[in-house]
This record gives structure tokens, C-alpha cells and sequence, in this order.
């Protein structure tokens, strides 16, 4: 194949990578791992494209091939979780314990990997992002989890499903129905939606920033539900409710009093680069990739995610904030 066909080629799939990407994360919990399954995927279709003989859409075609990488890449027992996945919650005065390797943990995906332009694609989509959908699929056996997200969240037909899997239609049937019952089991709800309009986003928002760069534990706490969690991958402690909190926050968490939060946006909600204190005036440094998950109008979760030496490149953001 020459330069200028491969070229063209590389063109026909690229419209296709934010939703593989995005398929890929759910499917991996990782959005570094997703990329390369992307990428992964992208060069098998490229090596293999003569004998894509177009009896089904391109698109159809480079979902199976990116199923089958990233079922390659799920074959080791190791699967993503989150903190409150693994231990209950602890007493916001434990010690920190070590933190654990990154491969433990789900990351976040920024909203530029995983969205297209289209809103109304973009709104449908966001569901399934949110950071405890994708902890309660990784659940889920690898086949399992690509019927799930093929089924229920592409919508592909049952025939779709299995030519992709090579399963029979009776089999992606059988194991959709055990996919739903282990993620009834996690309380997982594919469709399950924060109903806030935009102002009320927007004043949400605006409230948690003014209230952590103020360090206002009682004005925070305001704005979260009574059992609101706090996690910091990837050290496995977390906490819960208003009171353990704030505790939290004004004890191990002291250093991050007179933060910067620059916003970003990931898993299709609202999302910080948290730039703390350096002992240097007038510089920040950075601390984590901040998630807020919601629900009923509130912050239900704060996701601290601190390597942030890999995750601030991915979201474009600085290596220090100065002012």
C-alpha cells in the first residue's frame, strides 16, 4: 500500500476515533490504555483493509476490531476499580495509607478523547462515561462487558453483537441478561442522569470553586449530599458524609488550603486541574485532576486523582500556575 492510499485510509477511520476511544475507556477503565487500543485498533484495520469487503458499515467493522484488542488487553485478572469499591469507608482521621499501583485504579477520560461534536450524541453518551458506570462494568468478565456496552449502550443488534464477538445471537442474549443482573447488583443504571439545567450547573459549580478556594468546609459540605465521598486514587482510603469531610479536608488535607482550580471537563462533568500551594509565592503546583460526580442537584462524589504527571498533559494542562 503506498503513502498517499495509506494516508487515505488512516482519513476513512479517523471520524470513528472519539467514539471508539470512548468505547475503549469503558471497555478498560483507562483513557491512556483506550488510546492505544484505539491506535492499536487503527493499524490492524489499516494492515487488514483489502480484505474489508464492506458487508458491513466501516464503522460496524472497526468496533469489532477494537473489541478484540481491547479483549486482548483484558485478558490479565487485574481489573479498574475505585476506592469505595474495594474497602469501606474510612475514619477521616486514619493515616494515609501508601498509595497503589495505577493499573488498580479507573481513571478519568477528558471530554475531548470521547465526544464528537454532535450535542445530542454528546448528552446520550454522557451516561455511560460517568466515572461509577464505568467502575460498576469493569464488574463485569471482558465478553460480558463488551455485550453490555455493544447492546445497551451502542445499541448494535444481537446479530451485530455476535458476528463482532463471534458468539451466536442465543449466546450475546444469555450473556446480556447476566450483564444486567451483576450491574443491578452495583446499582449501576446506564440511563441514571444528573437533571440539572445550566444555570443551576453553572451556580453548582461556581459554589464548589468559591467554597474550596475559600476553604469553607461548612459552605463545601453545603453543596453535597449527606452522604457525599471523597477519593483520592491512587491512595485506596476514602471517606464519606458531611462531617468525615471536612475532618478530612482540615487534617490530611490541610495543604490544599489556598488552591487554584482551573476548570476542565472530563467523563461529562464538571472537573478541575487542582494546582496547590508550592511554598514558593505566587506559584502552584500541581495536585489533581479534580471530578465532581452529582446527583439530586448536589456533589455526590470528589474525586481527587493525583497522578498528575500523566493526567495533566492529557488534559492540557501547565506543569505550575502562577500568578
Amino acid at each position: 500500500m503506498n503513502a498517499a492510499i495509506q494516508d487515505d485510509v488512516l482519513a476513512e477511520f479517523e471520524p470513528h476515533r472519539r467514539e471508539l476511544c470512548a468505547y475503549a475507556y469503558r471497555m478498560l477503565g483507562s483513557s491512556f490504555e483506550a488510546e492505544d487500543a484505539v491506535q492499536e485498533a487503527f493499524t490492524r484495520a489499516w494492515r487488514s483493509h483489502d480484505s474489508f469487503e464492506g458487508r458491513s458499515s466501516l464503522r460496524s467493522w472497526l468496533y469489532k476490531i477494537t473489541t478484540n484488542v481491547c479483549l486482548d488487553m483484558l485478558k490479565g485478572p487485574q481489573r479498574r476499580a475505585r476506592p469505595m469499591d474495594l474497602a469501606p469507608a474510612s475514619d477521616a482521621g486514619t493515616p494515609l495509607p501508601a498509595p497503589e499501583p495505577d493499573y488498580m485504579w479507573v481513571e478519568p477520560i477528558p471530554d475531548s478523547m470521547a465526544f464528537g461534536a454532535d450535542p445530542a450524541a454528546a448528552a446520550e453518551a454522557k451516561d455511560t462515561l460517568r466515572l461509577a458506570f464505568v467502575a460498576a462494568v469493569q464488574h463485569l468478565p471482558a465478553k460480558q462487558r463488551a455485550v453490555m456496552l455493544m447492546r445497551e449502550v451502542l445499541r448494535f443488534s444481537a446479530a451485530e453483537t455476535a458476528e463482532a464477538l463471534q458468539l451466536s445471537p442465543a449466546s450475546v442474549n444469555s450473556a446480556l441478561q447476566r450483564a444486567k443482573a451483576t450491574m443491578e447488583q452495583v446499582h449501576a443504571k446506564p440511563d441514571e442522569s444528573y437533571t440539572l439545567d445550566d444555570a443551576e450547573l453553572r451556580k453548582l459549580v461556581d459554589g464548589y470553586v468559591s467554597a474550596f478556594e475559600a476553604y469553607d468546609m461548612d459552605a463545601l459540605t453545603a453543596l453535597c449530599t449527606q452522604d457525599v465521598a471523597l477519593s483520592m486514587p491512587p491512595i485506596p482510603l476514602w471517606v464519606q458524609g458531611h462531617a468525615s469531610v471536612a475532618e478530612f479536608m482540615l487534617t490530611a488535607g490541610k495543604g490544599c488550603e489556598n488552591s487554584k482550580l482551573v476548570p476542565v471537563s472530563a467523563n461529562g462533568l464538571p472537573a478541575f486541574g487542582h494546582y496547590k500551594p508550592s511554598g514558593t509565592p505566587g506559584l502552584w503546583e500541581p495536585w489533581s485532576i479534580t471530578v465532581l460526580e452529582l446527583e439530586g442537584g448536589k456533589i455526590s462524589g470528589l474525586n481527587y486523582f493525583l497522578d498528575t504527571p500523566k493526567l495533566f498533559p492529557l488534559f492540557g494542562l501547565p506543569a505550575e500556575y502562577r500568578e
